[in-house]
């Protein structure tokens, strides 16, 4: 049976895992576990920066997805960034991700926030269409990303 929750600081090293295996298929990332978890004991101990949720099968973390949350001046109100969302490959095509983003979409509904934006890899179609499939539309909206080095 798939459960959903809010994450806990002693899911970070099984969350290091699902991240390494997100950062393995996409192309402008690489894996660095000491960094993911810096970020993901952040975001866990302070939840007006964000939440991370995931699904359980039989008590093993098998899905994650990272919501970061700011605000819209368009909108006037809080709004939700899906940083991050990954079902390990072992388990994908069992509705866990269709699960895991009911349960996320419900939590930052419940929380105020009025829009959820995410980006993708341009060529993951798969990521797409199951987007497409949880209601998200294509923005004509084009990212720009600038690495700012800190000395």
């Amino acid at each position: 049976m798939i459960t959903c929750r809010v994450t806990k600081i002693e899911d970070v090293k099984e969350l290091c895992r699902l991240l390494n295996e997100l950062f393995t298929q996409e192309v402008e990332f690489l894996p660095d576990e000491k960094a993911q978890e810096r970020g993901l004991k952040k975001i866990i101990s302070d939840k007006s920066v964000g939440e991370i949720f995931v699904a359980s099968l039989d008590d093993e973390i098998v899905a994650m997805v990272n919501i970061l949350y700011t605000v819209s001046t368009t909108l006037g109100a809080k709004v939700a960034i899906l940083e991050d969302m990954i079902v390990d490959k072992r388990y994908r095509g069992q509705d866990i991700g269709s699960s895991l983003m009911d349960f996320a979409l419900k939590c930052i509904k419940a929380k105020g926030c009025m829009r959820v934006t995410l980006l993708s890899d341009g060529d993951n179609f798969k990521a797409h269409k199951f987007y497409e499939k949880q209601g998200f539309v294509k923005s004509t909206m084009i990212p720009f990303r600038k690495v700012i080095d800190i000395c």
